[in-house]
Order: structure tokens, then C-alpha cells, then sequence
């Protein structure tokens, strides 16, 4: 086997990427693997290379496609019937949600699947949602072929248990009905009042009656359906408010639509009027952009995660004539099972196979692998790494271990926020005040004019209207939930950013949090290395995909630019690798039974002893490699006032560097399970803190939820996470302090967006107490109030964003985010 360094890396044709550990030419082009390579072949084959031509790197990265029965369970029609959505004896029709989907040429392309394959009848893309609807003639392609195809041109769907659980893999986009309700009231706007100009300017001029009567019919017949549709949605929360005795915003939003549509059709058919149609239509128009604005979200990130999204949704089960592939929910007790390696273990089992190496960290946060003999215990959620193995059901799906811990970590309920409280407040008292103004003005008018008190009264409920109230929070959150998801920070919703703003303590999770993921720094105690055995042990190295392996090659590349031939190479899954290179037998991993030998430090367990001629020579000690950015997230943190702790599942073995980082020994915890990490937030919590908890993975859901906000750190958007309020992109990792910083920032400008629209129904009232109100200053105040409000809040924030250096990253274009 001869292996080649390449010195300077071309750029792969299929996906774009730098061909650094391969560099393979076919046909005049470059690959970086052998997997885009074959994806090249395949398009070739069906001559679908346009997909080149439409994105400067249109393709996924394949490592590798290996297939083999990896979709077998799909051959189940038990399993398969659970995915169709439809099915006849022409058609079957499928939906997946394609995570990798992120240009122009992956929506091309997965919708000329059918010249991949003639049974293929349609395919069609929903890009926002990242789904993919499949219609194929199941006499000439199954199911599993569909899967097989996706994955081998690199766009793999997503398959999980939840699929077949009866439950929604994705949050949906919001309805379409509420883009009708704006497109209709947007429409009613804008023609009410090119109608009502004559009327607004006339002067003093007598109009044609005849127009006057046809103008005033139109505008009445574009209103009714803008306040029974359009508006429906505050009319009907402001009546379960009034049912469940609470006063909520959409009240006065309420009560001045439903005062403004009543007074506007008495001065119409009263002859009295022109009313105040295009300032109901208007305010209608901007409360529901605001509304769509606010609960716009990013709809192929599920922030909402139960057990049944981490789950395969098939394991084989060992019967005593076949083994058969069943769904994992149908495991029983007792039942025999065959376990593929890389498969994440979806019921408590007791090994029945000599031995076999478990990563935890999905469940207990220890990065670590660890060895098991027979007889032993496995929970749930563990991920095999070594040869497959055999083991019997102790505890059904829904009783595991892990189970119980998404379970125990239910959200408790949170308290409402202060500015959630603040605008509760607000809203009770303005409707009081409202209606005492509207009686007082009353009172004040009927002894001397009666028409005049009436006028008054209806005057001031069309006048104060808490539009610009409820509009200025949710153009200035959903304003901020737009630009931080451009710089890789999804958030929830609006309550995120406001539940931000009242944080004081900063909780961190250790591993795939503040240190980088599958990342591994070594270091080697043992024998003087000369630079030739360091080449062979390099190359030796070079040749294994384990991630340990590859972080020694790489530990030895910047002085050995150059790998060696290598024979006989040979990996034991769980043991190690082995080789021979320039004369030296190379060996690298575990004694081969399983023991420590002299000089081994136990208190390592993430270490690999290394044999040069079958004689023990020394140790690689990997330790944990942290962002760049933790020590300066971790001092702005402390600059800004926040309290910090730590909680690891990892053993103590890094306390004192933690504890330089952090400045500190207390508030540091080790040896965590993911129940004690979820009760020392919940103590934090008790004690009066508002905790925002850090994590990345399972093992951090329970604390992540208990917490007032929760913060997933991740590589990869599309990936698997926990119950969370936000997801941000590992790079982004030390943008925490300026979005803290920015949250502080949208309470300050909400608050004078308060102020402001108090003051313009103060100017409003002194007009409408008057009994002087014309149709004209209403038409322009109303407007005005909520316009420059709605550009007050969106500048200011996008100001912040600005100051607080959120908006200096570039963002991929070809990422679709």
C-alpha cells in the first residue's frame, strides 16, 4: 500500500473540498475521495453533469460508501409500510427530510432522480422545510433502493424512530392562512385609502354623491373581510382572554379594531363620515407582519428533541430459524439481538458476546471509550464501536435508562420573564385607562353636546390603540431571530432573547462544548523518536481512520510531510493498529489481551502504548483540545458581571487547567451523571439565578432544560441535538458574551419603543378628549406611530448587531442559511 502526501491541494470537482489526504484523477478531473468520485460516475452514467454547472461546489463529501445491509430493515414491509404516506399497487409515496440539501444544485438534482432510476415516478423538493416527496412504483424499485440511491449521491435522508412513531419529525413553517391574512389586509390597505383621499382633502368641495356613495360601499366591502378574517386572530385571543379573566395585548388591539370598524360603519351609512377604515385595514395590516415576523423560525433545526430522534429505527432481532430486522419499539424482554458496529443500542441489554468497547458520551458526557466483558450491563444509548456484538433485552424501549432520563428531564415550568410581566402589566392598565378616559370624556361632553360626548368616546377607543406597543416587540425580536440565525445563532423564538436579557449565571458543559469534538492532542512519553521511526509511525498511523490514529499522523506531519510505503497493515477493532514500515514492525493501541502492562498510567484512560519491534517503547497521551476562543469567552464573561460554573461528566484529570481558565476552583464539578448535572442547576435556579446553560449532547439535556435558557454548541446545524432554546454553530462560539450583550441591548430599545408609543397616545388623546378628531389626523397619526416605531426598533437593533460585532462574518452562500 503506498500512500502520498499531497503538497499543494487542488480543489475536488464534486464537492468543492481540498484533496489533502487524497487526490484521485479521473477523466481530467480531481476527486478528494473515493466517494465523490463514484458519485461523479454515477451522474456521468445518467448524463446528469449539468449539476456541475450550476454551483461552484454543488456535491456533499462521501468518506466512503460501503452500503452493504446497512437499509436492509427496509426490505421489512412492516417497517417500510410505517414510512409511506401512500401506497397503491402503481405508487408509493415517501417523505424525507434530506439535512445535506443546501443549494440550487441539490434541488436540481434530487428532482431528476427518476433518470437515476426508471422507477422512480417524481421527486420534489421543499427546500425551506429540507424535505424530500418521492413517488416510485414499488414493482421496480424498493424502498430501500430509493435510500441506497440518496445516500450513494450524497444526500442521505434522515431516518429515525420518530419517523415511525405517529409524530412530526420537524416543526412545520407557520400556516400559509396568516400570509393570506396579510396579503388580503395589505391589498384592503392600500386601496381604502387611494378611496378616501377625495373625502380626507377634499376642502370644503361638495363631491359627486353618486361617487361618494360607490367609494364608501368599496372600502366597507374591502374592511368586513379584513376584520373577519384577517383580524381574527386578536379577536378570538382577546375573547378567550376575556373568558379565562386575564387582559392580554390582543385586547386593546381588539378593542381598537373592533371600535374603528364600528364607528367607521356608522359614519359611512350615517352620511356623517368617511370613518377610519384604512387605519383598521392598516393597523391589521402591520400588527400581522409583526406577528409573522416575530414567530419566523428556522424550520429544518428542531429544537424540541425526545429519545425517539436519536433512535434507529430498526434493530435485528436473533430468532431461533432467521435474523430478522424488527422496529425497535417492538423489542420485548428476553429477545436476542444483533448489534452492528456503529450502532447506538436502543434498550437496556446484557452483553451475551466475549467483550466489546462502548462510547458513552452520549448519554454520560465521558469522552472516553470504555471495554465490557460478557455479562455486563449496557444502558441505552450507548454507540458500539468494536466488532458487532450479541446481547439480550433487559428493558424495553420506553423503560431504558434513557428513557427515564429524557423523562426526569422534562422542562420545569419557567417563570415569566420581567418583560413578559412588564407587557401584561402594561396591557391590564391600558385598557383601564382607555375606557376611564373614554367615560371621563363622556361625561365631560353629554351636559353640552351629546353628539359631541359620543364622538369623543368612540374617538378616544379608536385613538388608543396599543398597536405600536405590540408591534415594537416583535419586529425588534423577530428583527434579531432573522440576523442571528445569518451568523450562525438560531434561537427558539422571541422569549429566548428575552430570557437572555435577564441572565446572570453561565453554566458550561466541557466536552464538544469548550473543547472541540472528536479532537485529540497527543503527546509521547517513551523512547528517543529519530526521524525515521517518527516517518514510520507517522505512515503506520496515516493508514487507519480511528480518530487517535489519525490525530498522531497528524501530530507528526508538520516535520514528516512525506508517508511511507506500508505492508501488512492490520486493525483490530477495540485493540489497535499494526504495520511494517523502513524496517520497523509498528504497533499502535492496546495490549492485545486487553491488559495494562508495566508502566501504563492508569489515570489515563485516552492513551495508546506503542510497540517498535514487538518491544513496548512508550505512550501517546491524548488530552482534550480546547477552542481557541474559550479563554476570551470565559474573561469577557467575567468582565460582564456573570457568574460561572462548570459541569463534566469527564474525570478530574484537567481540574487545575480548568481551574486556570476559569480563575477560579468553586462552581467546578466532575464526574458528573446527567442527573446531578440537572440538579445543580435546578439548585442554582432555586436560589434565586437565572442560569444559561451550555451544552452539546444528551447527557446535557436534562440541565439544558431545567435551566431559564438553554444553548446547544454544535459542528454541524443538521445534526442531532437536545431539547434546547438555541443552537449555534461551534464557530460561533465566541459570539456568547455579544449576544448576551445584544439581548441586554433589545430589552433597552423594546422599553423606549414603550415609551414612544405611550407618548403618541398621549398627542392622540388630547385630540380624541376634544370631541375634534378628524378622519385625517387619524389617518396620518396611526400610520406614522406604527411606521416609525416599526423602523426605530429594526434600525436600533440592526445598530447593535452592528456595535457588538455580530454581523463581521461572512456567511457561505452555499450553506442556504
Amino acid at each position: 500500500m503506498s500512500i502520498i502526501s499531497i503538497q499543494t491541494a487542488v480543489k475536488c470537482y464534486h464537492c468543492g473540498a481540498d484533496c489533502i489526504t487524497e487526490h484521485i484523477r479521473f477523466e481530467e478531473k480531481d476527486f478528494c475521495c473515493t466517494g465523490c468520485k463514484l458519485v461523479y460516475e454515477v451522474l456521468s452514467e445518467k448524463d446528469l453533469c449539468t449539476y456541475y454547472a450550476l454551483d461552484e461546489k454543488p456535491g456533499n463529501r462521501l468518506a466512503e460508501i460501503e452500503l452493504g445491509d446497512r437499509f436492509a430493515y427496509l426490505d421489512e414491509e412492516e417497517i417500510s409500510n410505517r414510512l409511506l404516506f401512500f401506497r397503491d399497487n402503481k405508487t408509493a409515496r415517501v417523505r424525507f427530510h434530506i439535512p445535506s440539501m443546501h443549494c440550487s444544485s441539490c434541488i436540481w438534482l434530487l428532482e431528476h432522480l427518476g433518470r437515476l432510476h426508471s422507477g422512480i415516478q417524481r421527486s420534489q423538493v421543499d427546500f425551506i422545510r429540507r424535505e424530500l416527496t418521492i413517488s416510485y412504483d414499488p414493482a421496480t424499485i424498493s424502498l430501500r433502493k430509493v435510500v441506497e440511491t440518496l445516500v450513494r449521491i450524497g444526500y442521505p435522508p434522515e431516518l429515525n424512530l420518530k419517523q415511525i412513531s405517529g409524530e412530526e419529525t420537524h416543526k412545520k413553517i407557520p400556516s400559509p392562512q396568516r400570509i393570506y391574512k396579510i396579503g388580503l389586509a395589505g391589498f384592503a390597505f392600500g386601496n381604502i385609502m387611494l378611496l378616501s383621499f377625495p373625502e380626507y382633502f377634499s376642502d370644503g368641495v361638495t363631491l359627486d354623491p353618486v361617487l361618494k356613495k360607490w367609494f364608501s360601499a368599496l372600502n366597507v366591502a374591502l374592511a368586513i373581510p379584513v376584520f373577519f378574517y384577517s383580524a381574527s386572530e386578536f379577536l378570538q385571543n382577546a375573547w378567550l382572554s376575556f373568558r379565562q379573566r386575564v387582559v392580554n395585548i390582543d385586547v386593546p388591539i381588539a378593542i381598537g379594531i373592533v371600535a374603528m370598524f364600528s364607528r367607521s360603519l356608522y359614519e359611512i351609512f350615517s352620511g356623517t363620515g368617511p370613518g377610519y377604515l384604512d387605519s383598521m385595514t392598516g393597523l391589521v395590516f402591520f400588527m400581522l407582519i409583526g406577528r409573522n415576523f416575530q414567530s419566523k423560525t428556522y424550520s429544518w433545526l428542531s429544537f424540541e428533541r425526545d429519545y425517539t430522534s436519536y433512535f434507529p429505527i430498526a434493530v435485528t432481532r436473533i430468532e431461533p430459524a432467521k435474523r430478522r430486522q424488527v422496529p425497535v419499539q417492538d423489542l420485548r424482554v428476553n429477545d436476542r439481538v444483533f448489534l452492528r458496529t456503529g450502532e447506538i443500542i436502543p434498550a437496556d441489554v446484557l452483553l451475551t458476546s466475549p467483550e466489546a468497547e462502548l462510547d458513552y458520551s452520549f448519554v454520560s458526557g465521558e469522552s472516553d471509550p470504555i471495554r465490557v466483558q460478557q455479562g455486563a450491563h449496557v444502558y441505552a444509548g450507548a454507540k458500539l464501536l468494536s466488532d458487532p456484538a450479541e446481547a439480550v433485552v433487559m428493558q424495553e424501549v420506553s423503560l431504558s435508562h434513557l428513557t427515564r432520563l429524557w423523562s426526569q428531564s422534562s422542562p420545569d415550568r419557567r417563570q415569566k420573564s420581567g418583560f413578559q410581566r412588564m407587557t401584561e402589566s402594561i396591557s391590564r392598565w391600558f385598557v383601564v385607562v382607555t375606557f376611564l378616559v373614554a367615560a371621563a370624556s363622556l361625561a365631560y361632553w353629554w351636559p353640552t353636546d351629546s353628539s359631541r360626548a359620543l364622538h369623543a368616546f368612540s374617538s378616544v377607543l379608536v385613538i388608543a390603540c396599543a398597536c405600536a406597543l405590540a408591534l415594537s416587540a416583535p419586529f425588534t425580536f423577530g428583527n434579531l431571530l432573522r440576523l442571528l440565525g445569518k451568523q450562525g445563532i438560531y434561537l427558539k423564538d422571541a422569549e429566548v432573547i428575552e430570557r437572555l436579557a435577564d441572565i446572570d449565571t453561565v453554566v458550561f458543559d466541557k466536552t464538544g462544548t469548550l473543547t472541540v469534538s472528536g479532537a485529540h492532542k497527543p503527546s509521547f512519553s517513551g523512547v528517543n523518536l529519530d526521524k525515521g521511526l517518527a516517518q514510520a509511525i507517522a505512515s503506520v498511523a496515516f493508514c487507519s481512520t480511528h480518530p487517535l490514529s489519525r490525530a498522531i499522523a497528524a501530530w507528526f506531519q508538520p516535520e514528516h510531510e512525506t508517508f511511507l510505503e506500508v505492508k501488512d497493515f492490520r486493525e483490530i477493532p477495540g485493540i489497535g493498529i499494526e504495520g511494517s514500515c523502513s524496517g520497523y514492525h509498528i504497533r499502535i493501541g492496546r495490549p492485545s489481551d486487553g491488559k495494562a502492562e508495566t508502566g501504563v498510567d492508569k489515570s489515563y484512560e485516552s492513551q495508546s502504548q506503542l510497540w517498535v519491534n514487538r518491544a513496548l517503547s512508550g505512550k501517546f497521551i491524548f488530552g482534550n483540545v480546547y477552542r481557541e476562543d474559550t479563554g476570551d469567552v470565559v474573561r469577557r464573561l467575567k468582565l460582564d458581571g456573570y457568574s460561572l460554573s462548570l459541569l463534566s461528566g469527564d474525570r478530574e484529570q484537567e481540574r487545575e487547567h480548568i481551574s486556570g481558565l476559569f480563575g477560579q476552583q468553586e462552581g467546578i464539578h466532575f464526574n458528573l451523571l446527567p442527573e446531578e448535572k440537572k440538579e445543580i442547576v435546578v439548585s442554582l435556579t432555586q436560589s434565586g439565578r437565572k442560569v444559561m446553560m451550555v451544552g452539546d449532547g444528551l447527557n446535557d439535556a436534562g440541565a439544558l432544560l431545567a435551566s431559564h435558557t438553554g444553548l446547544v454548541i454544535t459542528d454541524n446545524v443538521n445534526n442531532f441535538s437536545p431539547g434546547c432554546d438555541g443552537i449555534v454553530e461551534s464557530e460561533r462560539f465566541s459570539k456568547l458574551p455579544a449576544l448576551l450583550q445584544l439581548a441586554r441591548s433589545a430589552k433597552r430599545i423594546v422599553i423606549i419603543s414603550f415609551v414612544l408609543s405611550l407618548l403618541y397616545n398621549v398627542v392622540g388623546l388630547w385630540f380624541a378628549v376634544q370631541g375634534t378628531l378628524s378622519p385625517v389626523i387619524a389617518a396620518i397619526l396611526m400610520p406614522i406611530s406604527t411606521s416609525s416605531l416599526v423602523l426605530y426598533s429594526v434600525l436600533a437593533g440592526n445598530l447593535s448587531m452592528k456595535r457588538l460585532g455580530l454581523t463581521k462574518i461572512s456567511r457561505d452562500q452555499n450553506t442556504g442559511q
